[in-house]
């Protein structure tokens, strides 16, 4: 099987002497080059009973490696699914048009920002709204730069709670069955608010411009940009809600802790191409093959790193982390829900739990696994 650190060890330096690279992206593909090799350095273990001998080398941990990152999802499950309320859950999503994909990759952190504070507080406005719900409701977001094809296609989704706290503190009030606002609404208020924070920071003169968005910088060119965008609707949708309150931390999951491809889609690569599969959603979803130009590729790749310490999974209103121990509590007492502290696991817990596989436990004889040596990273 074909991994990704094989495609960045035959390509990456002749994709960093062709391509400028942000330092988060140097340090990614230095990371996943690296990960789990002698150059991280680890340790070996010996079985305390038939003596054999294991080598494990250590991992790099960065988010967009797509070999680490399953025991920091698992840990995340453990700790929602302890907030969880009974009540219905919706899944929404809030989607940018393309024609902004400029000024999202010159200006990665502040755009994304606005994306977050724009769908957190149109979320937030109208559930407050006696018209829909008027109540302060919980809301989980989650980044998504990429489709399936590694295009650029920034969009949040966001998991909100069917009901909220009343103004007044004392009542948990609940919604209907079905999403307590109307899509169309949800759609023209966050394109309001979105446009209204881009056009103050283009007045507080903190966007830049370069690469393919260095035509908006002309302030007639950037306004005509923005008028244009308050023509169309733009793409908010909400699916059906979860069928129980434990979907939904298993399905957000599946969007926390991702990278922009797993080891599983990449099918082979040559001395100069790269080929993977895509679900195409324009063609009820079926599954093709794609095949690009390495250089293409980790291009592809590359859009998808954020800057570095950028949280791209964020909580608001009655589970944002100033009111998860004040608000979130009197949710579930007024609902009635038993509070239930929080599990911490360590790494030996979680692959017993997700494999059935006790990695302290010799696979020959059962024996124990007694470290022996440490192995100093770029050592032996």
């Amino acid at each position: 099987m074909v991994e990704l650190q094989q495609i960045f060890s035959s390509f990456a330096d002749a994709f960093l002497g062709t391509h400028p690279v942000h330092s988060e992206g140097i340090k990614a593909i230095q990371s996943i080059q690296s990960c789990r090799t002698a150059a991280l350095g680890g340790h070996v273990d010996q079985c305390h009973s038939c003596e054999d001998l294991k080598v494990s080398y250590n991992s790099c941990r960065n988010r967009n490696c797509p070999k680490c990152g399953n025991l920091k999802k698992e840990q995340w499950v453990l700790d929602r699914t302890s907030e969880l309320l009974p009540v219905p859950y919706f899944h929404t999503v809030f989607t940018v048009p393309h024609t902004l994909n400029p000024l999202f990759l010159a200006n990665p952190k502040l755009m994304h920002t606005i994306l977050f504070k724009a769908a957190s507080e149109t979320l937030s406005k109208l559930a407050l709204d006696p018209k829909f719900l008027g109540a302060q409701i919980g809301v989980t977001m989650v980044l998504h730069t990429w489709g399936q094809n590694l295009s650029f296609h920034p969009h949040v989704h966001c998991i909100v709670t069917g009901g909220g706290l009343s103004p007044s503190g004392c009542t948990f009030m609940r919604s209907k069955k079905k999403f307590f606002i109307p899509v169309r609404i949800l759609s023209r208020v966050f394109r309001g608010k979105f446009l209204c924070f881009l056009k103050k920071a283009y007045a507080d003169q903190t966007l830049r411009f370069t690469g393919s968005s260095l035509p908006y910088a002309e302030e007639s060119s950037f306004f005509t940009l923005l008028d244009s965008l308050y023509e169309p609707d733009w793409v908010v949708y909400c699916k059906k809600p979860f069928k129980s309150s434990f979907h939904v931390v298993k399905y957000l999951s599946r969007y926390t802790h991702r990278t922009a491809i797993y080891n599983n889609r990449i099918q082979a690569m040559d001395d100069r191409t790269v080929t993977f599969h895509y679900r195409d959603y324009k063609d009820d979803g079926k599954v093709k093959p794609l095949t690009l130009d390495a250089m293409e590729f980790m291009r592809r790749f590359m859009m998808h790193v954020l800057p570095s310490g950028f949280q791209k999974i964020r909580y608001y209103s009655f589970l944002s982390n100033a009111n998860r121990k004040t608000t979130l509590l009197t949710c579930l007492r007024l609902t009635r829900t038993p509070i239930k502290p929080k599990v911490k696991l360590t790494a030996k817990d979680h692959i017993l739990k997700l494999t059935g596989v006790d990695i302290s436990r010799c696979p020959s004889c059962g024996g124990v696994w007694c470290q022996i040596l440490t192995l100093t990273p770029g050592g032996g």
